[in-house]
């Protein structure tokens, strides 16, 4: 169980760096049309899309993002809580 556990942890931790660097290349010209930034458009892209619909940007600065990031890390926190409430 402690395996699964660290392995959804991990998941959870490497898709966070995933949307910071995926956020990160919209200050680059051009960075998003790469191989890497359309990659990670199709893995961020789907988890962003229902925060974008509830948020919406504050002038040209959208933060939904921050709190798709905030969302992931609280998931984190539940799953170390429900591992030690299990174990």
């Amino acid at each position: 169980m402690e395996f699964l556990f660290g392995i959804l942890s991990n998941v959870i931790y490497y898709y966070s760096w995933a949307l910071i660097i995926y956020i990160l290349l919209s200050w680059f010209p051009n960075a998003r049309e790469s191989s890497i930034g359309q990659f990670l458009a199709r893995i961020c892209e789907p988890y962003l899309e229902p925060f974008r619909k509830i948020i919406p940007p504050l002038g040209m600065i959208d933060i939904s993002p921050i709190v798709a990031i905030l969302v992931l890390r609280f998931a984190t926190g539940g799953l170390h809580q429900l591992y030690q409430w299990i174990a």
